[in-house]
């Protein structure tokens, strides 16, 4: 037989497993902003390597590639031949930078791995609470 008594402290114990949740959700939240902030700012070093990268090699390889061609000339080479060979080269380098900056985007890295974790163990947690 339950009493008004234990009823109160039902509810109030009720009431202070909710308000731990509440909190433990709040700081959740917080670990998942602070989380995804630190993100964000990995993409954006990602795509500064890809500007910078496509800024700078552009007149280095460009005056690489005059002189490869020239000295293929003076080698014997045709110019066409010459060309071509230096912009499958640059392909090659083009290819190398744009790979680089494509696994610094992977998704894999960029999700919230710790608050996906945290999170699972709040459920576990909560789960625990409510038994």
């Amino acid at each position: 037989m339950s009493t008004r008594s234990d009823f109160g402290t039902i509810s109030t114990l009720l009431s202070d497993a909710l308000s731990q949740f509440a909190k433990l959700f709040q700081n959740e939240v917080d670990l998942a902003k602070a989380e995804l902030a630190e993100k964000v700012q990995r993409v954006g070093w990602a795509v500064g390597f890809l500007a910078g990268g496509a800024v700078l090699v552009i007149p280095a390889l460009v005056m690489a590639l005059f002189a490869l061609s020239a000295a293929l000339m003076a080698a014997g080479w045709s110019p066409a031949i010459s060309y071509l060979v230096c912009a499958v080269g640059a392909a090659a380098v083009a290819s190398a930078l744009f790979a680089v900056g494509m696994n610094r985007l992977d998704a894999r890295n960029l999700a919230p791995r710790e608050t996906i974790s945290q999170l699972e163990k709040d459920k576990v947690t909560v789960k625990d609470m409510v038994r």
